[in-house]
C-alpha cells in the first residue's frame, strides 16, 4: 500500500525564483506559461523530455572529485544553472526534485513522490504526481514517457512502441512499467510514498553514494523525435518503431556521443575526463547484479493467457 508521508513542516520544497523558472521555459520552448489544464501538462512535460536528459555525468565526476560535498544538482536552482550553462540533467532524486519545483512554480498542483524501482520494496526512485481537477497524472523525469501517465483505477499501455510504457493500479498504489535499453524486459517501478519533501529526497540522494547502478559507469539517456538514444558504459542503443540497435564506441566516439546525442557541452564532457569517468565507462562493472526480473506488464499478461 502507499504510505502517506507528511513532509516536514519547514521545508520550503525548494522553489524557484520567477526569474528562474522563465529562463528555462524559455529553453524549453515556452513564450508564456502553459495552461494549467491536461493539454498544458502534456505540453510542459514533453518539452522536458526532448530537453532535460537522465544523466549520471555530474554525479560521476562528483563522486570521483568532491565526496565531501553534497551530490551535485539536490537544489533545483543549481541543478537548472548547470543544465542551462552545460545541458546536464541527473538522476532520478535531483531530476524529480527539479521537474517538481519548476511544475510548482508554473502553478501546476504538483507533489514529489518515491516509489522502488524494480519493485524490490526499497525507497530508490523519485517521481512528481500532477493533480488536475481530482485525477492524478505521474510525471516521471527518469522514464521519460513523453506523455503525462494517468494513475486512476484503470490499466493503461501507451501506443508509442519506442516509449513503451503501462500503468497498473495494485494494492492501492500503482506499478509503473517501462520498457528501455539496455534493459530487455519491462521494469516494474511501484509507487511507495505520497508525498515525499525535499529533505527525502536529498537523504536518499546521498545515500546513493553507497551503492547505485549510477555511480561507476555512465549511463545517460536522451528522447529525441521518433528515437530515443541511450549510452550506457561505452555501448550506444538507439531504439526506433523498427527495433533496437547498439554499437560500441571508442573514447573519442562516446565523448562526441555526450555532447551531440544527449546535449552536454564541451566543457562538461571534458571535466567527465578529467575526473577518470571516461575509463570507468570502460571497465567491467562492479558490485551485486540486481535480483531478476520475475514480473510482466499487464500487456503481456494478457497476450500469454490469450495463447
Amino acid at each position: 500500500m502507499t504510505e502517506v508521508h507528511t513532509p516536514n513542516t519547514t521545508d520550503l520544497s525548494d522553489g524557484l525564483s520567477d526569474q528562474m523558472r522563465d529562463r528555462v521555459l524559455e529553453r524549453l520552448g515556452f513564450a508564456h506559461l502553459p495552461p494549467l489544464n491536461l493539454i498544458g501538462l502534456q505540453t510542459f512535460y514533453r518539452a522536458w523530455c526532448a530537453s532535460v536528459p537522465f544523466d549520471n555525468v555530474r554525479k560521476m565526476i562528483a563522486l570521483r572529485t568532491a565526496s565531501e560535498r553534497p551530490l551535485p544538482g539536490g537544489e533545483a536552482e543549481e541543478f537548472f544553472t548547470h543544465w542551462l550553462a552545460d545541458g546536464a540533467g541527473g538522476t532520478c532524486w535531483p531530476t524529480s526534485n527539479a521537474l517538481f519545483a519548476l511544475a510548482q512554480a508554473v502553478g501546476f498542483n504538483t507533489r514529489r513522490v518515491a516509489g522502488s524501482m524494480r519493485d524490490m520494496g526499497v525507497i530508490n526512485h523519485g517521481s512528481v504526481k500532477v493533480c488536475l481537477e481530482g485525477s492524478d497524472w505521474l510525471i516521471d523525469s527518469s522514464l521519460l514517457s513523453n506523455l503525462p501517465l494517468p494513475l486512476n483505477e484503470g490499466i493503461f499501455v501507451s501506443s508509442d512502441p519506442v516509449f513503451a510504457v503501462e500503468v497498473e493500479p495494485v494494492d492501492s498504489t500503482h506499478l509503473i512499467w517501462a520498457h528501455l535499453p539496455p534493459n530487455p524486459q519491462y521494469l516494474p517501478c511501484r509507487l511507495l510514498v505520497d508525498a515525499a519533501d525535499h529533505a527525502l529526497y536529498l537523504t536518499r540522494y546521498e545515500a546513493s553514494r553507497e551503492q547505485s547502478p549510477f555511480n561507476q559507469r555512465l549511463f545517460a539517456r536522451r528522447n529525441h523525435p521518433d528515437e530515443l538514444i541511450v549510452l550506457f558504459g561505452h555501448t550506444r542503443f538507439s531504439k526506433t518503431a523498427h527495433g533496437l540497435a547498439a554499437s560500441e564506441l571508442t573514447p573519442e566516439q562516446l565523448c562526441q556521443s555526450l555532447h551531440e546525442d544527449i546535449g552536454l557541452s564541451d566543457k562538461l564532457v571534458e571535466q567527465w575526463v578529467r575526473s577518470g569517468s571516461l575509463e570507468a565507462s570502460f571497465e567491467t562493472p562492479r558490485g551485486p547484479q540486481p535480483p531478476p526480473l520475475t514480473q510482466t506488464p499487464p500487456s503481456q499478461r494478457k497476450a500469454a493467457d490469450e495463447v
